[in-house]
């Protein structure tokens, strides 16, 4: 039987919040759960001027990164707006930290978009995509919900969660980054973190937005 639009919405919003109860729940130390491993692991993609990038390239410094497509909206957007204004409130330790624009949409997402679509936002940001296989390992790794949803006029949208990941300097997951605050307040977490001893922060509960983009009302 076919869902309706509504349905389908709240379905998807639905396997967001289940995937943000998650990574919660990890952050917050997990309770008796054994053996739940955090959000992220081994991936290789590509970025915009077609470099080789994984995820030994995010140790070394603090990592911002938020998953979605060009294509979208309105969430991608400000959530990358957000993320370039505490890039901007960094100051001089802005260059202590990576922030990635990972696609979700590998059909739409070429290099050349990505790279045009992010000159829009803090040069510092950088754009991050694959191919079929190479993305559905990320979003796997990274307990991504997307799920592409067809449009009446023959295109697509895709529906995903939509939260800023904080990964430390040793490449791993340390929490969902807290974007509902200033970008000034944001930036002093960060800038915090630099100098904090890691055995003490990571889980912490500074957890963001684990909602999801969900583009069922334009079916």
């Amino acid at each position: 039987m076919k869902m309706s639009a509504r349905s389908l919405g709240i379905t998807a919003i639905a396997v967001s919040c289940i995937v943000g109860a998650v990574v919660l729940f990890w952050a917050l130390g997990g309770g008796n759960v054994v053996h739940v491993a955090p959000p992220g692991g081994p991936f290789q993609l590509v970025d915009v001027d077609g470099n080789r990038v994984t995820e030994a390239d995010l140790k070394g410094r603090l990592n911002l990164v938020f998953f979605g497509y060009t294509h979208c909206p309105d969430i991608c957007p400000t959530a990358l707006a957000e993320i370039s204004d505490v890039l901007d409130a960094m100051g001089d330790d802005v260059d202590k930290i990576r922030a990635w624009f990972i696609s979700v949409d590998p059909e739409r997402d070429t290099a050349a978009v990505l790279k045009d679509y992010l000159s829009s936002f803090n040069p510092h940001l950088k754009g991050l995509r694959g191919d079929e296989a190479e993305t559905r390992k990320v979003i796997s790794a990274y307990r991504v919900y997307a799920r592409k949803v067809p449009m009446k006029d023959g295109d697509y949208a895709v529906d995903h969660s939509a939260m800023v990941y904080l990964i430390g300097r040793d490449g791993k997951f340390i929490s969902a980054f807290n974007m509902k605050r200033s970008a000034v307040e944001a930036a002093a977490d960060l800038k915090r973190r630099l100098g904090a001893d890691w055995g003490l922060v990571r889980g912490s509960a500074f957890i963001g937005d684990s909602g999801s983009c969900s583009h069922q009302d334009r079916l």
